[in-house]
Formats: structure tokens, C-alpha cells, sequence
């Protein structure tokens, strides 16, 4: 404690807690106000069906969704995202000790502002509840882990595995409990140890042994689960992988663009310079020869005055940090860098590519980026040296332009800025609700309410043996909204079930009645009603809840009973 004090009253870790703690109030109030995404929806079903896994995700997830409304007993989209409010205040912590640890407090200090400012980071990883927040926890703490590990205080010490070498097979066994993509940061520890020459020897340590059984141990929930479901979870994650048309070139510039508008374009193109010219640097290290080749280049790629266009600088000749070093101390660095791209480009440049012929969300590659903000803090120390001015004019600007753009589209999608019909539209408003995607965000409160209030819908949900709807997310939204007044079980009856699909028996509910839950664009399609009749004896509309912003229906959800099913769903995986 008395460590923690001494820390708290140091002026020099003011910025820390401020960015810290600024960065946590900022994203717990978009979390108390925007309403639950699709994934968040369907993951807040997972806690309610705790198991060792599931088919989409690994559990971790599920215990992150939930430990809010375990915790306070209230089901809405801020205490679903308490767990991740929560954690991943402490990933942006060891990110900067781990800087702090590799580089300097001056480079730990940026790279957590450059961490805090970036949009995806901020809701992806810090807002919203997604796979993403338990991987990057333990991603982060692997690599604070590593930087302990494999860099010695004194660039000159020889290099001997220890202890810390089997705490990697938990932490990174924990990464894979979070998602998948943890499986990518254990083969990018073995590569940087199979590339650096003087920490090979750490793969043939008894501690990595160990490691490599602690690792088998974290992830038994992994496995058990897919034993006992033939698989099932990694054949549809490698199934997603698999190319389903020819290669487009600009689908992958595609995919680059919208890569840096996540990104924010201000920090992703310094983060995509920093990473190829770190890459050049390790290239032409193992194989001087290649220089030659490299001068071929463009500049911003061969890192030769690359970065002037980004910052004034005082002395030409100073281009990185490994200028003012010396060989021991650049060979330390190189050392460095080489462990962030071993655990950070695989991802990067493997998505990027695999956006040539298969679509990918934005978060896929984004915990690559994360690790990458290591580099660029540094870098930014060298910017700093030039211009220090320059380097805060950066960060301040695009804060401050990023928070604002934050706050106005939380704006419009809680009360629709711009939104025709919006009694709080700007200027009347200039988008229909038909052709805004953010009306597909259902306000579980409104429709909770609109349950509550109407003595049919209160008394259909209490006589049904159960609810079903047409799309797992919608299932989410629906279960969201009606487990506080009801615990009658929710399921989904559509061609790709996901985890409804194990959640109960295929004949658990013949002969029972159900409530079918849907929203107006497919209340229109009457396929979907006739394949439906077909399971039941009759399928009769209740009513509907409307769907209000800013004072206008965005969107009708319909409720229909649904007597005694006749016949089972049939139970398809998605793949």
C-alpha cells in the first residue's frame, strides 16, 4: 500500500491517472447510453447458459458479460459492460508499465494517450462487450510478462529462462479462453524465440516445457467442449478462412482504408508507417545485403527521413531512435521491436491479406494494432525531441476531434440529431430511419416496457413455454429485455442457430406453446410466416411494441402466439 500511495502522489504519474482515469469515465458514459450491439446481445445469452465453451467463442466472454448483472442484478447495456469497462482499464495500465518496461516512462506515458484516444480501441475494446476485451487483457499481460522476461535491465546481461517463461502458458492459455486469435500470440512468442538468436535457448528450457503443460491445462475448456461437440467451434472459425471467391487486389486497398478510419487516420497511418519501417529494419538486419534493394523504396518506407511530413525536426540527420543509440543498446532495441512484430503483424498483415477474398470485421485484425502502439510511443519519444509542441498539437487534435465525433454519433443514435421525424433533429433532420443502420439497435428498455404495459403481451409471456425469434441477435435483444419480467426460456428458430443450437433439445418443447418475437422487416416477408405455420398447429399476431427516438417510430417489433409445436426445429450449425 504504501507503494501504491508513494506512486498516487507523484506528480510525474499524474498524466498517467489521467488519462486512466479520464479514458474510464469517457467510455462509461457511451456505455450507459448507447444501446446494446448485435454481439452484445447474443453474448449477454451466453451468461445465462454457462458452459465450458460455445460455438462462437471460447468463456471468457461470457463471464465478462455477466459479472455486471450478476453484480448488480440489473439487466441493461451498462452493467453488461461493466466487466469490460473494468478490464480494460487495467489493459491500458500494463500497456504502459510494459512500455515503460522496454522503452522509458516518456514512451510508456504516449503510447497509453495514443491507446486512449484511438476510436477502436475506445469502444471495440473498452466499451462495448466483445471477445476482444478478455483477449486484450492477457495479451497485454503476456507481453509485460515477456518484456520482464526476455530484456534484462542492462542490455549486456546474458540472457538465462527463467520462472516467468511458465507463466506464459497461462496467460496466453487465458488469451485463448478470451478468443482465438491468443493462439496467434503463443506462435509469435515461439517465432521471435526461434529468430532471435539469444533467446532460442528459452525454447529448450524445462520452464517452456512447463509452460507448454499449463497452457494445454488453461484451455481445457477449449477443448473438452469441442470433444464433446465434434468440433464443432473450430471447424466453423476455420471454416469463416476458407476463400469463397477469387482474389481482388482492391478489395484488400478496401480493407486498408477502412483499417485507418478505424483507426482514426491521424494515429493509423503513423501506426502502418512505424510497423513497415520497423519490418524493413528487421529485414535488412538478418540480411544486410537486402539495404540495396530497400533503397529502391519509397521513402516513407525505407525510413529514410520518413517521418519529416510527420513532424518538424531540428537535425536531419536524427530519423530514429536507433540514431542516438549505442550498437549494444540498438541491438537491444532491434531485440524489441522484433518481439511487438512477432505478436502484432501475423494479425495486421494476415487479415489485411485475407480481406482479398473473404469479408472481415474490424476488430479481427485490431488486437495487432494494439501491440503496435508500442513502436509508435517510442517513436513518438524521438518526435517529441524535435518538436515537442508538434507531438502534443497531434495528440490534443485528435482527442479532442475523436471524442467529439464519439459524442455526436452517441448523440444521434440515443436521440437523432439527424434523424427526419426526430423531435431534436438538426435542421429537421436529413437521414430516414429506413436507410440509418443504427435503428437496427433495439432499446431494450422501450420494448421491456411495452411488455409491461400491456396486459395481453404481460399474460401471453407468462402462459408460453417459451419465445423464440428468426435471428440469433434478435433472440439477444428479446432476452435482454424480457428475462427481468419473465424466466421463460428464449431460443431461435432460423437456418443459422449459432449457440441456440446446443442451448436446448431439439424436441425439448413439442406440444408447448411459444410467442414469436420479430421486427418489421421481417414481419413483411411472408415466407417466413408460412414456414413457421408449418411447425405449429396456428400462428396468430398479439400486437406490437413500437420503437420511439426522439419522439418518432424508428421501429415496430411484432409478437405473434404460436400453438403447440408440432414438430421439431431443425438444428442447423451455421457451417
Amino acid at each position: 500500500m504504501q507503494t501504491v500511495q508513494k506512486w498516487l502522489t507523484n506528480k510525474a504519474n499524474q498524466p498517467v491517472l489521467f488519462w486512466l482515469i479520464g479514458g474510464l469515465l469517457f467510455r462509461g458514459f457511451i456505455a450507459l447510453w448507447l444501446p446494446p450491439g448485435f454481439d452484445e446481445a447474443y453474448y449477454y445469452v451466453y451468461s445465462q447458459h454457462l458452459d465450458w465453451s460455445y460455438f462462437d467463442h471460447p468463456v471468457l466472454v461470457a463471464l465478462t458479460t455477466g459479472f455486471g448483472t450478476w453484480l448488480t442484478g440489473d439487466v441493461s447495456q451498462f452493467t453488461i459492460r461493466l466487466g469490460t469497462l473494468i478490464l480494460h482499464t487495467g489493459s491500458l495500465l500494463l500497456l504502459y508499465l510494459t512500455s515503460v518496461r522496454l522503452f522509458s516512462v516518456e514512451a510508456g506515458r504516449l503510447t497509453l494517450a495514443i491507446a486512449t484516444i484511438i476510436p477502436i480501441f475506445q469502444v471495440g475494446f473498452g466499451v462495448l462487450t466483445l471477445p476482444d476485451n478478455p483477449l486484450i487483457f492477457f495479451w497485454t499481460a503476456t507481453l509485460y510478462c515477456a518484456a520482464y522476461e526476455f530484456f534484462p535491465p542492462s542490455p549486456t546481461q546474458e540472457y538465462r529462462p527463467s520462472y516467468r517463461l511458465s507463466y506464459f502458458g497461462v496467460l496466453v492459455g487465458l488469451a485463448c479462453l478470451g478468443k482465438y486469435h491468443g493462439f496467434v500470440l503463443g506462435l509469435g512468442l515461439v517465432g521471435f524465440c526461434l529468430t532471435s538468436p539469444r533467446h532460442r535457448c528459452a525454447l529448450l528450457s524445462p520452464w517452456a516445457w512447463l509452460a507448454l503443460g499449463l497452457f494445454i491445462i488453461t484451455i481445457f475448456p477449449i477443448w473438452f467442449w469441442n470433444i464433446q461437440h465434434d468440433w464443432v467451434s473450430f471447424r466453423f472459425q476455420l471454416d469463416r478462412g476458407v476463400p469463397r471467391e477469387d482474389y481482388d487486389l482492391l478489395d484488400v486497398v478496401d480493407v486498408l482504408l477502412a483499417e485507418v478510419a478505424y483507426l482514426f487516420p491521424t494515429l493509423g497511418l503513423p501506426l502502418w508507417w512505424v510497423s513497415l519501417q520497423s519490418l524493413r529494419t528487421q529485414i535488412t538486419s538478418i540480411s544486410p545485403h537486402l539495404t540495396t534493394a530497400f533503397s529502391h523504396f519509397p521513402p516513407f518506407l525505407r525510413g529514410a527521413r520518413g517521418d519529416r511530413n510527420l513532424a518538424p525536426q531540428k537535425n536531419r540527420n536524427l530519423t530514429s531512435p536507433l540514431s542516438q543509440q549505442s550498437s549494444t543498446d540498438e541491438g537491444d532495441f532491434q531485440q524489441k521491436q522484433l518481439l511487438i512484430l512477432w505478436v502484432s503483424l501475423p494479425l495486421t498483415i494476415g487479415f489485411t491479406l485475407m480481406g482479398g477474398y473473404q469479408q472481415i470485421l474490424p476488430t479481427w485484425p485490431v488486437p495487432g494494432f494494439w501491440g503496435l502502439t508500442l513502436l509508435l510511443g517510442q517513436q513518438a519519444v524521438f518526435w517529441q525531441q524535435q518538436s515537442r509542441r508538434w507531438v502534443r498539437r497531434w495528440l490534443q487534435g485528435s482527442g479532442w476531434f475523436i471524442g467529439t465525433c464519439l459524442l455526436l454519433a452517441l448523440l444521434h443514435v440515443t436521440t437523432g440529431t439527424l434523424q427526419t421525424g426526430s423531435r431534436y433533429a438538426i435542421l429537421g433532420g436529413f437521414w430516414n430511419p429506413k436507410d440509418d443502420p443504427s435503428t437496427e439497435l433495439i432499446d431494450i428498455v422501450q420494448l421491456r416496457q411495452g411488455f409491461a404495459q400491456s396486459p395481453l403481451l404481460s399474460q401471453a409471456l407468462q402462459n408460453s413455454s417459451f419465445v423464440f425469434t428468426n435471428g440469433y441477435y434478435l433472440a439477444g435483444f428479446i432476452s435482454m429485455a424480457l428475462t427481468p419480467l419473465a424466466d421463460t426460456p428464449i431460443t431461435c428458430f432460423s437456418t443459422d442457430l449459432r449457440g441456440f443450437a446446443f442451448w436446448s433439445r431439439a424436441d425439448q418443447w413439442v406440444g408447448e406453446d411459444a410467442l414469436f418475437v420479430t421486427i418489421s422487416r421481417f414481419q413483411k416477408k411472408e415466407d417466413i410466416l408460412t414456414d413457421y405455420r408449418g411447425y405449429f398447429k396456428s400462428l396468430e399476431e398479439l400486437g406490437s411494441v413500437p420503437i420511439r427516438r426522439g419522439g418518432g417510430v424508428i421501429e415496430q417489433v411484432y409478437v405473434y402466439q404460436a400453438k403447440s409445436l408440432v414438430q421439431p426445429y431443425p438444428r442447423l450449425y451455421g457451417i
